[in-house]
């Protein structure tokens, strides 16, 4: 999952304006590392700029906190070419962002790109759904999903 030259290992999270799905997979990331006692490197991302300087969405903070995450703090920015050098591994909620992550890679990047949900046995090639647009089940649902891809990522970095 990570180079194993390098540890902690370093993940980033990316969907589209970065106030839904990302920062919710890296607030069940910390989460999940924090209770496993193992240190990485946690941080998300948007494709787009829209949001940049924005905290999440309400409710996504909202959903978070009724997981016992707090991400309040957190604050929307935009990939950059540098991140694909910074981190391991860049996560990415749908295929549209992941192509788009692609499209700026730079030749140099040293991270791997893949779908958040690759992680999850049975969900390979699936979409993190976009809760923004309907109501507020549709964040618990992205919980569901992103909760399963921290799960994922903690047994791999505990396995090796």
């Amino acid at each position: 999952m990570h180079d194993d030259r390098r540890n902690p290992p370093a993940i980033l999270f990316l969907c589209l304006g970065n106030i839904c799905r990302s920062p919710l997979a890296e607030g069940a990331a910390r989460a999940a590392f924090a209770d496993a006692g193992i240190d990485a490197t946690l941080d998300s991302a948007g494709t787009g700029d829209w949001h940049v300087g924005h905290p999440p969405d309400a409710r996504a903070q909202a959903e978070a906190r009724r997981r016992g995450v707090d991400i309040s703090n957190l604050r929307a920015r935009q990939l950059a070419p540098d991140d694909f050098r910074r981190f391991d591994l860049i996560l990415a909620a749908d295929a549209t962002n992941l192509r788009d992550a692609r499209a700026i890679r730079p030749a140099d990047a040293t991270a791997t790109l893949a779908l958040m949900l690759d992680l999850v046995p049975g969900r390979a090639g699936e979409s993190v759904a976009d809760p923004y647009y309907g109501d507020d089940g549709g964040f618990a649902a992205t919980w569901d999903d992103v909760s399963a891809v921290a799960s994922a990522l903690v047994a791999s970095a505990s396995s090796g």
